[in-house]
């Protein structure tokens, strides 16, 4: 494998689709507002949140390399890194350098919304760049920020940060990105159950490691039945539309997750298929309700 296939893969380009998922959020909530955005800034908000995720993606495999943790942990689908610097440690430097350069361009993008936006922009644009450069060298040691500092990367900063840069009101993006929040977190704590004997060599301290696994599992759950209460309540009072019931359609997917969790935690074939329809509850909930806002 070359150096550059090795920085591609460091990218993991098979999971950056959470961006523009959670980017088609806050542009659904705009479209409902009855002024389409302007053309190039959406493209470039789209390209924005894909650069970020891209970006923390680099910095992590960099950092998780750099830590030995990508020669300790075990990998599967869905957690562990893409193995790509255990496989070519000569790429090492090209990651990083593609991680940097990557979130320069959205630093870059973030000052055209900057000087198009003001402050609020600047608030949560900020935000996400710390986020960015923070998240596996210091809040990985933190259990509680460790927890939600991807929700509110994916869902405060990247929806809300959405209406504020389409210069259009917040609205029910709050529901949506609270929402976003709850199940993204729900999706790294779920991920970090196989990493947790690996990530403890390291130094990192996040839930599964604090409380134990079975205890994290019922935090799983709780936070799936927290976004489905959420949208759930978002109907009734009247903040989200009556469509935007097809998200719950995932709902008993959710509940076998958090009823067979406790059972396979130590099956590692049975955990990986859970593991992967975890991620197909996450993404068809996000997707139905980005359809049901726009209808």
């Amino acid at each position: 494998m070359s150096e550059t296939v090795a920085v591609v893969r460091a990218a993991r380009p098979n999971f950056l689709l959470l961006a523009p998922l959670c980017v088609g959020l806050g542009l659904a909530v705009a479209w409902q507002q009855g002024q389409p955005p302007a053309l190039i800034d959406t493209l470039l908000v789209f390209v924005g949140a894909v650069l970020a995720h891209a970006a923390v993606n680099l910095l992590n495999e960099y950092e998780d390399f750099r830590s030995g943790l990508d020669l300790i942990t075990r990998r599967t689908p869905f957690s562990g890194g893409s193995g790509a610097l255990p496989e070519v440690p000569s790429a090492a430097r090209r990651v990083l350098w593609a991680g940097l350069g990557t979130l320069g361009l959205v630093i870059a993008i973030g000052v055209y919304f900057l000087w198009l936006r003001g402050l609020p922009m600047f608030v949560l644009g900020a935000g996400g760049v710390v986020l960015v450069l923070t998240y596996t060298r210091w809040i990985t040691r933190s259990p509680l920020l460790c927890l939600l500092a991807p929700g509110i990367g994916f869902g405060p900063v990247m929806v809300l940060g959405t209406l504020v840069a389409l210069g259009a009101r917040l609205d029910a993006a709050l529901i949506c990105a609270a929402v976003a929040l709850l199940l993204i977190s729900e999706l790294l704590l779920i991920n970090q159950i196989p990493d947790a004997d690996a990530d403890r060599q390291v130094g990192r301290r996040h839930l599964v490691i604090t409380l134990g696994p079975e205890t994290a599992s019922r935090i799983v759950a709780g936070l799936l039945a927290g976004s489905y209460l959420l949208i759930g309540a978002g109907i009734l009072t009247g903040i989200l539309p009556v469509a935007a019931l097809i998200a719950l359609l995932p709902l008993p997917l959710a509940l076998w997750i958090s009823v067979r969790l406790p059972h396979v935690l130590d099956r590692a074939g049975e955990f990986n298929r859970l593991l992967g329809a975890n991620v197909v509850t996450l993404l068809s909930t996000l997707a139905l309700l980005m359809a049901g806002l726009s209808l």
